[in-house]
């Protein structure tokens, strides 16, 4: 973004308004900045062209990890030490499922921990400048990027799709 670039935020009240915002926006050129949702939305997502994370396959992939490396270590740790009790086989498959769960469980997290550090941007220091707090309980937020000159009819095109009349413009 540019350092003349203005941000304006338009409040709306419902996702099919900021819906029709996004894609009036995104047909008149202007850049859309962010999106605000009192919900998570797949719906606001695909307007705005996002693709859907990758982090659940790092989860996926640290359980199946988890899953077979805590068996392995019940498997080695028996074989290792032959401790046999009233004639019970050494490896003893169903009480070794325990501690593949619980590998499971502990890998799943740390694949997720990593997935998130590794594919989620963290939000720049200052992501709250335009942040309506309005956002956060009923209404929904559009800030789009546009050059000064341009932000009359920028503001003129958000009150047509139906934002209401509190705007902010940030530097």
């Amino acid at each position: 973004m540019s350092t003349d670039a203005v941000i304006v935020t338009g409040l709306f009240n419902t996702q099919q308004e900021i819906l029709a915002a996004i894609k009036k926006v995104q047909e008149k050129g202007w850049k859309v900045k962010e999106v605000h949702s009192p919900i998570p939305s797949s719906t606001i997502n695909r307007a705005l062209g996002r693709k859907k994370s990758k982090v659940g396959w790092f989860t996926l992939t640290g359980g199946i990890i988890g899953f077979f490396s805590g068996f392995a270590l019940a498997v080695f740790t028996a074989t290792r030490w032959n401790l046999i009790v009233s004639g019970k086989p050494i490896v003893s498959w169903i009480p070794f499922f325990v501690i593949a769960f619980e590998c499971t469980i502990l890998f799943a997290v740390l694949g997720n921990v990593l997935g998130i550090l590794t594919q989620v941007g963290l939000p720049e220091k200052d992501y709250e400048k335009n942040y309506a707090p309005e956002c956060s309980g009923s209404l929904y937020g559009i800030e789009v990027t546009s050059a000064p000159e341009d932000v009359d009819s920028l503001r003129d095109l958000l009150q047509q799709t139906g934002s209401l009349k509190e705007y902010r413009e940030n530097k």
